[in-house]
C-alpha cells in the first residue's frame, strides 16, 4: 500500500515529464523511418521552446485565451522550419547526418540565447500564462486508475496521445506510411516503384522537427514557464527512448514512460519522505544509469531501419 501511495504521488509529475519526451521521440521515429538519423532533436526542442516563449510573451496580454494554442503552433512551426537545415544538409548535400545533427544542436542554443538577450536583455523569457491542471469529470473518480490517469492532467497530455494514435495509423495503415518506411529500408527499391525518396525524407525530417518543437513548447507551458536556452538533455533522452522502443510508436510510448518515471523519481525524491533516505547522488544518477543499462541490454536485439543514416543517390542499385 505504501508503494502504491508513492506511485500515486509521483505519477502526475512523471506524466508531465514524459509527454514532451514522448512527442520528441515520436518525431525522431518519423525521421529515422524515412532514412535520416536526427540527433538534432535537442536543438529542435530548444527552437520550439524559444518560439513558443516569444509568441506567448508577445500575445498573452492581447489574447489571453489563445496565447497557449498559438504558442504551441509557433513551437511546431519553428521546429519544422529549423529542421529544414538538417534535411537539406543530409538529403541534398549528402552530409554526414551525425555531424549535421550536432550542428543543429549547437546552432539552436547559440541562436536562441542571442535572440532572447536581444529581445529581453537577458537569456531568459518568462511568461505569465500557463496550462492549469484539471480533473477529467467522472473518469477522475474511477477507483485505482482515476487518480493516476485522469486527475490533475494537462490537456497537452491528451493532445500528444492523440498524435501518437494518428502517427501509428499514418505509419502502418496508409500509403504515405508505407512509402516512408520503404525509404528507410530500401530507398532504391522505393524509387524504382515511383516513390520520390527525397520528398519522403524531407517529410520525415520536417515532421520530426515539428514534433520536437512542439515538445519544447509543451515544456514551457506546463512545468517550466520560462525559456532559459536549455531543455536539460531531453532531446538525447528521446533518442535513447527511440532505440529502446525499437523504432515503433507503442514501443516509444513504453520507453518514454519508463525513462520519464526514472527521471521524475530523481527530481522529486527529496520532497517524498519515503525516498529521502536514499542518497541524492544515487537518485540523480539513476535515470542515466537506467538509460545506459537499457541501451546495452537491448542493443543486440535492436533493429534500426536498414537505410537509416545512409545517403541516397538517385539511380543507385
Amino acid at each position: 500500500m505504501e508503494i502504491w501511495n508513492i506511485v500515486a504521488q509521483i505519477f502526475p509529475y512523471a506524466v508531465a515529464f514524459t509527454v514532451p519526451l514522448l512527442i520528441t521521440s515520436l518525431g525522431g521515429l518519423f525521421s529515422e523511418r524515412s532514412g535520416v538519423v536526427n540527433i538534432g532533436l535537442e536543438g529542435l526542442m530548444v527552437m520550439g521552446f524559444f518560439a513558443a516563449a516569444v509568441t506567448v510573451k508577445g500575445i498573452e496580454d492581447l489574447l489571453p485565451s489563445g496565447a497557449i494554442p498559438i504558442g504551441l503552433l509557433a513551437a511546431a512551426l519553428g521546429g519544422a522550419l529549423f529542421s529544414l537545415l538538417h534535411a537539406f544538409a543530409s538529403i541534398n548535400l549528402n552530409a554526414d547526418q551525425i555531424i549535421s545533427g550536432t550542428a543543429i544542436n549547437m546552432m539552436a542554443s547559440a541562436v536562441t540565447i542571442y535572440l532572447a538577450r536581444t529581445f529581453t536583455g537577458s537569456g531568459n523569457i518568462r511568461i505569465r500564462t500557463g496550462i492549469l491542471r484539471r480533473d477529467i469529470p467522472w473518469l477522475a473518480d474511477v477507483p485505482g486508475l482515476g487518480p493516476l490517469l485522469f486527475s490533475q492532467t494537462y490537456w497537452t497530455t491528451w493532445l500528444v496521445l492523440l498524435l501518437l494514435a494518428i502517427s501509428w495509423f499514418l505509419l502502418y495503415r496508409t500509403s504515405f506510411g508505407l512509402r516512408l518506411r520503404a525509404c528507410g529500408e530500401h530507398p532504391s527499391s522505393a524509387a524504382s516503384a515511383g516513390v520520390n525518396v527525397y520528398f519522403m525524407r524531407y517529410m520525415g525530417v520536417t515532421i520530426s522537427g515539428a514534433f520536437a518543437g512542439l515538445g519544447g513548447g509543451i515544456i514551457l507551458v506546463t512545468y517550466s514557464g520560462e525559456f532559459n536556452g536549455s531543455v536539460a538533455g531531453l532531446g538525447f533522452l528521446a533518442l535513447a527512448a527511440l532505440i529502446f522502443g525499437q523504432w515503433k510508436p507503442l514501443g516509444v510510448l513504453g520507453a518514454t514512460l519508463f525513462f520519464g518515471f526514472a527521471a521524475t523519481v530523481a527530481n522529486v525524491s527529496q520532497v517524498i519522505p519515503q525516498l529521502a533516505v536514499i542518497p541524492p547522488l544515487l537518485l540523480k544518477s539513476f535515470p542515466y544509469v537506467v538509460t545506459l543499462a537499457a541501451l546495452v541490454l537491448f542493443s543486440r536485439s535492436s533493429r534500426a531501419p536498414r537505410a537509416s543514416g545512409q545517403p541516397y543517390y538517385p539511380g543507385q542499385g
